[in-house]
């Protein structure tokens, strides 16, 4: 995956604006990250994340700081998270962590710039106008995995021919796993493929779903984009 270069590419174009905006009114500007995972789990696309800043010029202790707020998985604390964000006045907040970081930020606020990297379609949630002109506070990356869903099936058949009978792992709680769920399942009729999902909103669950996988007999697994899963890759 390309995620070191996309994430070098918001802290390059996504976040220098707002921080520049903002210097005359801060001495020095802070970034707000409001993450959905925890610290240890974001560890490699936090190095990320500040080597990007550096590269644009903003070096963390000396004209930019960070300030970080995890909510470890416990999605119900983000919104609070994100209001102490918005009483410090921070420069932008970064929502890392997918749509339950991006709704928490936007619901605190609506002046801050808020800067998000996302899989599904951010027009069609409501987080911008469009994707060239996203008015309001919101900017960001999208992966649009609802579109390219099809298209990781077709990839799929291709590096395995002879798949008969296709696992599938959806968060039954992912705020995108139904309708990628329906973009497989489609792509998958119409070349008479059989599509077995296996739902999974816990560790244990992943454990789970690969046994009952085996156990189905699964020629290969596709598994949705999912906070959850990106947690569990190990």
């Amino acid at each position: 995956m390309r995620r070191r270069s996309v994430i070098k590419g918001i802290a390059g174009t996504a976040i220098a604006w707002p921080l520049l905006a903002r210097a005359q009114q801060l001495p020095v500007p802070v970034v707000g990250v409001l993450g959905a995972a925890s610290s240890d789990e974001q560890a490699p696309y936090t190095m990320e994340f500040v080597r990007g800043l550096n590269e644009t010029g903003f070096v963390e202790g000396r004209n930019v700081a960070i300030e970080y707020h995890w909510a470890e998985g416990h999605y119900d604390r983000l919104p609070a998270l994100a209001a102490e964000l918005v009483r410090k006045e921070i420069a932008v907040i970064l929502a890392s962590g997918g749509q339950p970081s991006i709704r928490a930020a936007a619901a605190a606020t609506s002046t801050i710039p808020i800067v998000f990297l996302v899989a599904v379609d951010p027009v069609a949630q409501g987080y911008v106008a469009s994707l060239n002109r996203p008015g309001g506070n919101l900017t960001g990356v999208s992966f649009l995995a609802q579109e390219i869903a099809s298209k990781r099936f077709e990839l799929l058949r291709e590096l395995v021919p002879k798949v008969t009978k296709l696992a599938l792992l959806v968060n039954p709680v992912g705020p995108s796993s139904e309708d990628e769920r329906r973009a497989v399942e489609a792509a998958a009729r119409d070349v008479g493929q059989t599509v077995l999902v296996l739902k999974a909103s816990s560790a244990g669950d992943v454990e789970a779903a690969f046994t009952t996988s085996a156990e189905n007999k699964a020629d290969a697994m596709l598994v949705t984009a999912d906070s959850l899963f990106l947690r569990q890759r190990g």
